[in-house]
């Protein structure tokens, strides 16, 4: 039998909830606030209060061109996740509904690539890529956030597809179904909500990728990471322009995640925390 809530707990649980809700957003609060500031108001000290000046964005727009930057940012997560998309689908498909005795130690494999230190493969991935011709170009770049969000796809898509009954999937191979067709016709629909969420995620990582987007590129590919990072200098940290930079650079992502909140939560619990 379950335990009754009493409204004292609910209530408590919910302060505790939006207190932490609070304090993970406040960086980001405190970045909008502190774009609307002046050089002079950002360096004196900690204010919740700005003056409201747009300066920092005019600057921003002065120095370079946001557009250039936001379009790579496009270009770069969503063909990463295209990518990543079509290979991890078979993928996860293959150790979902047929399994080998070696398949968990190749999902550990897979998961274990992601506690290496990205600075750690550096000079070698580098190296590929100057002598590949890939520096600096869209293409490259958008290969390498796939093969670095690639790990999480499969395992996400793996969990969501255990979710789903082999028998349909029997059941369409007695009535002729090919390989593809019920990869594609059968499988791919039914898990339409955890591949939806796995791609949303896998967008929000690669916009946010930082690390390899500075070092691979410089002026053609740049996307929105090697916009804000420009506004710092050997000169010293120009807190209101950085804060409007990255402002900008927050916004499309904020507002599609707040947009597909349902969507996404709909997903995750579809399969991978469930």
């Amino acid at each position: 039998m379950a335990r009754a809530v009493t409204t004292q707990h609910k209530t408590i649980a919910t302060a505790a909830a939006w207190i932490v809700a609070l304090l993970i957003f406040f960086p980001i609060l405190y970045t909008i606030i502190t774009s609307f500031k002046s050089e002079q108001e950002a360096i004196q000290g900690f204010n919740l209060i700005p003056s409201g000046t747009t300066e920092s964005y005019a600057e921003v727009q002065a120095q370079s061109g946001y557009f250039k930057f936001f379009l790579n940012s496009v270009i770069l997560s969503v063909g990463s996740t295209l990518l990543a998309i079509l290979i991890a689908v078979p993928a996860a498909w293959s150790m979902a509904f047929s399994p080998t005795k070696r398949t968990k130690d190749i999902l550990m494999w897979m998961l274990s690539t992601k506690m290496m230190p990205a600075v750690a493969v550096l000079f070698p991935i580098y190296l590929i890529f100057r002598d590949s011709g890939l520096l600096d170009s869209r293409i490259g770049l958008t290969v390498m956030l796939m093969l670095i969000n690639l790990p999480i796809v499969v395992w996400m898509l793996y969990t969501y597809f255990r979710e789903i009954p082999g028998e349909i999937l029997e059941a369409a191979r007695m009535d002729g179904a090919s390989l593809w067709n019920e990869i594609i016709y059968v499988l791919t629909p039914m898990a339409v909500p955890g591949i939806a969420s796995t791609m949303l995620l896998n967008i929000i990582l690669a916009w946010n990728e930082a690390f390899w987007t500075i070092r691979l590129t410089t002026t053609n590919a740049a996307p929105l990471t090697a916009f804000i990072s420009s506004f710092s200098s050997p000169q010293g940290l120009f807190w209101a322009k950085l804060s409007a930079a990255s402002t900008l650079a927050i916004a499309p992502i904020l507002i599609m995640g707040w947009f597909s909140q349902k969507q996404l939560v709909r997903g995750l619990t579809f399969g991978a925390v469930k």
